[in-house]
């Protein structure tokens, strides 16, 4: 799909109405792993120069199968590089399908929490389960992706708390 059909373009676009003086940068990469993320981090905010950040990371680390313990050590890498900046974060639940195995799902998913906790940033539920539950039209056919369809629900979905990070960084 295109830049234009994605959440945060959607996001972007009402933002613009209600709230003009907020600016949404994605810098976000298909297929990006957390250690991707970290490694392009320092440019972006160079960049940037972000009051907030929404990290919604490691969701192709657990489809690789990488260690967690590297996946939760690049995520808090992230959160304290953004901290120091003086950057308020969230960080977005990520989880991986059921067939990687309930012990491997569960860890995965547990991850996110403690990362979460031990950082002391809010975790948003993952925007992806929401949407799973109400239509298969929302997923595509790789079980994993939202479609275009499912855009304007992920910004309804993640809206109100992104509006709260944006309010904290203010």
């Amino acid at each position: 799909m295109s830049s234009e059909q994605t959440w945060v373009a959607e996001l972007d676009r009402r933002w613009q109405q209600s709230h003009p003086d907020y600016q949404i940068i994605n810098a976000s990469i298909s297929g990006e792993t957390t250690r991707g993320g970290l490694k392009r981090l320092d440019g972006i905010f160079e960049r940037h120069q972000p009051d907030a950040v929404f990290i919604e990371l490691g969701g192709n680390d657990g489809l690789r199968g990488f260690n967690l313990s590297t996946v939760r050590s690049n995520l808090e890498q992230i959160i304290d590089k953004a901290q120091s900046a003086g950057v308020k974060v969230a960080l977005s639940q990520v989880m991986v399908p059921p067939n990687y195995g309930p012990r491997f799902t569960k860890r995965f998913k547990d991850l996110y929490r403690e990362v979460a906790d031990d950082k002391n940033v809010p975790l948003i539920p993952f925007f992806m389960e929401p949407l799973m539950e109400e239509s298969p039209d929302y997923v595509q056919n790789d079980g994993i992706h939202p479609t275009a369809e499912a855009q304007p629900k992920i910004a309804d979905f993640l809206e109100p708390h992104l509006l709260k990070l944006m309010e904290k960084a203010r």
